[in-house]
C-alpha cells in the first residue's frame, strides 16, 4: 500500500510538470523523454523507500 500511495504522489507530481511544460510550449518529444525518465526515477525511489529491510 505505501508503495502504491508514493507511486499516485509521484504520478500526480509528474502530471503537474507535464502541464506546466506543455503550457510554456516545449516540444511534445522533449516533453516525453522527460517524463519517461523522471517516471523511472521515481519508480527507483518508491521501490527504494518502501523496500522491506533484511534483518541482520
Amino acid at each position: 500500500m505505501s508503495f502504491a500511495l508514493y507511486m499516485l504522489g509521484f504520478l500526480i507530481f509528474l502530471a503537474g510538470l507535464v502541464w506546466g511544460a506543455f503550457e510554456v510550449g516545449l516540444p511534445h518529444v522533449y516533453i516525453g523523454i522527460g517524463a519517461l525518465i523522471l517516471l523511472g526515477i521515481g519508480i527507483f525511489s518508491a521501490v527504494g523507500r518502501t523496500r522491506a529491510k533484511d534483518p541482520s
